[in-house]
């Protein structure tokens, strides 16, 4: 299936069918739910695509979620956070229980004129990040009663309570930050540190790919060296110094990371998923992908 964009509006029609009357309020769209009130037996299933706001979740249960070219698998309690700009879907275990827990939707107006920054640029929502949080039983039971407080005031007559709710969510947003080690946070420390963070992030913003005629344009270490306005060479050697891989190694890695999510979640024949990659023939991407996995595109989606 192809990694077309969901709206808010596409969302409340496939999960329940209406619309609710704020959704064009003023302050910016935001809504809460019981998972369980959304999945199961009468529940939509989540497709592949990217949506045009932003989602946090609590799950309870065993799922394996797709998130751009990644696949992860989660057991037990977990935070999740989702940006507009990453397509995911989550994919139920054979056999598990069905799963609770709760998830809020806004969109980035929401938050536009009450936070320093965007809620895009927070470290669990940019692309390329972590969107996970494993919870322990008492982390559960926090981000829980925070989830509730929201569900309790979003059904109160308080004149503020969005105000109140933004709190909640950043609340959310900083329980998430405080349980990853200090140093995963704090950012250039040095020069070579600096350029490997700003090389990663104009990879990722090439992606994802939503459409065949979309396409991947900077494939080259000297690409990356002009836009960065440093020698290639220099820019190797910070890559090198600091995640111990070469630039053409983090663009192969991305690429056929990007490749194997188009052969997995779209319809796109391989000339299509060739050329978005930036490929001038199938055969070129026949060979790039065999090479980096030992198995042909056509073989890998056959799998």
């Amino acid at each position: 299936m192809k990694t077309n964009t969901e709206t808010i509006e596409e969302f409340y029609k496939h999960k329940f069918n209406h619309l609710p009357e704020n959704l064009q309020q003023e302050l910016g769209h935001f809504n809460v739910f019981r998972l369980e009130d959304c999945v199961g037996k009468n529940g939509t299933p989540v497709k592949y695509s990217r949506r045009d706001f932003f989602k946090i979740s609590l799950v309870r249960g065993k799922y394996i979620y797709h998130y751009a070219d990644k696949s992860v698998e989660i057991d037990g309690s977990t935070l999740l956070f989702f940006n507009p700009q990453i397509p995911y879907t989550f994919q139920p275990i054979p056999g598990s229980e069905d799963s609770t827990g709760y998830f809020c939707i806004f969109k980035e107006f929401f938050f536009t004129e009450k936070m320093r920054g965007g809620i895009g640029d927070l470290p669990m929502f940019v692309p390329g990040s972590k969107p996970s949080y494993a919870l322990s039983p008492t982390q559960d039971e926090h981000v829980s009663a925070i989830f509730q407080k929201m569900i309790d005031e979003l059904n109160s007559d308080y004149r503020f309570k969005y105000d109140l709710i933004r709190n909640y969510v950043t609340e959310l947003v900083h329980y998430a930050l405080k349980m990853e080690p200090t140093e995963t946070l704090h950012q250039h420390t040095d020069a070579n540190s600096r350029i490997a963070s700003i090389f990663s992030e104009l990879l990722e913003r090439q992606f994802p790919i939503e459409s065949p005629s979309q396409r991947f344009t900077m494939r080259s270490a000297q690409d990356f060296a002009e836009k960065l306005s440093v020698h290639v060479n220099h820019l190797n050697r910070a890559l090198k110094a600091t995640t111990g891989k070469t630039t053409s190694h983090h663009i192969a890695e991305r690429i056929t990371n990007e490749a194997k999510a188009l052969l997995k979640h779209s319809n796109w024949n391989i000339s299509e998923i060739s050329y978005c990659l930036g490929f001038e023939e199938a055969a070129h991407f026949n060979n790039f992908f065999k090479k980096q996995t030992e198995t042909t595109p056509s073989a890998f989606r056959a799998i």
